[in-house]
């Protein structure tokens, strides 16, 4: 056991390190040179740059310094409201966020097809986003400020709010910047959204393999021993014959439910085996459940 909560925790701090890395690299690589304001702190900071940039005439304010300052009061807040576990693995996350969008240099992509750079940066900050939810993070931003702000007005729901905030600073982009500025940046969100999306659900997909068998028991301490995964045995009758046997369902990953069809086979040929997909797998060899994963857990 704790060696499987040591291995899932160095996957999450890696999916950490090289999802905040892809997010950062699709804003100071895309969004920020094509001013794009997807939302969130960074489109926030990519409006106050240019603002101070124009006012002071020089480069204005970092998107780093902006992503720092704007964190630094959310995550005091989240502190005292939803508990040192959520704050734990969220500041670590936004401080490594921070650090590479100060690293990382501002420089547009090679190519010159805006499209084409907005479909790279989106795929990118998806990508990344995924990655982090996946190991049961954030990076703060307007995402802890929406779910800080539904405690006070609670007849709103945390993505109702979150919708209105980012909506807000991406109409204030389109100010700034002008409309089809807005609207490549409204393509990148559907898309970061979708990308996200998808990295969440193949992290967790998974397989159930149901096997029927006059060998069921043979099956069944083979999987235990081969594949070393857990298998339950349901007892069931066969309506035609009338004859009892166990059924054995047993969840695997995507790459073992062959191996568990060479072993069914291998021990009985004449095996009943049909496979279903599983969305979302929590337990023991697959995901911990983490109160991280929905900040909502926190609040109740």
């Amino acid at each position: 056991m704790k060696g499987i909560k040591n291995r899932n925790q160095a996957m999450n701090g890696l999916f950490i390190l090289f999802g905040t890395g892809m997010m950062a690299a699709a804003v100071n690589c895309v969004f920020e040179p094509m001013h794009l304001v997807t939302g969130g702190v960074t489109g926030l900071g990519i409006i106050i740059k240019e603002v101070t940039g124009n006012m002071a005439g020089n480069e204005g304010v970092p998107l780093w310094v902006t992503n720092l300052v704007c964190n630094i009061p959310l995550f005091v807040f989240a502190f005292y409201l939803l508990g040192k576990r959520f704050l734990r693995k969220g500041l670590l996350s936004a401080s490594i966020f921070t650090v590479y969008l100060g690293v990382i240099p501002i420089t547009g992509l090679p190519t010159q097809n805006e499209l084409l750079n907005t479909l790279l940066g989106a795929v990118l900050m998806g990508t990344g986003l995924g990655l982090v939810f996946a190991a049961g993070s954030t990076t703060g931003g307007t995402d802890l400020l929406a779910v800080l702000l539904q405690r006070k007005f609670r007849q709103f729901s945390d993505p109702q709010i979150l919708a209105v905030l980012d909506g807000t600073i991406v109409l204030a982009g389109a100010v700034v910047f002008g409309l089809e500025h807005a609207l490549y940046a409204l393509l990148a969100i559907f898309i970061v959204t979708r990308v996200s999306d998808s990295i969440m659900n193949g992290l967790k997909f998974s397989k159930a393999g149901y096997i029927i068998s006059d060998r069921a028991a043979e099956i069944g301490s083979r999987l235990m021993k081969e594949l070393e995964r857990g298998v339950t045995g349901i007892e069931t009758t066969g309506m035609h014959t009338g004859k009892k046997r166990t059924l054995l369902l047993c969840v695997v990953s995507r790459k073992e439910i062959v191996e568990l069809k060479e072993i069914v086979f291998e021990t009985d040929p004449y095996a009943f085996v049909f496979v279903t997909d599983v969305s979302e797998t929590v337990g023991e060899g697959f995901l911990n459940y983490r109160a991280e994963y929905t900040i909502k857990t926190n609040k109740n």
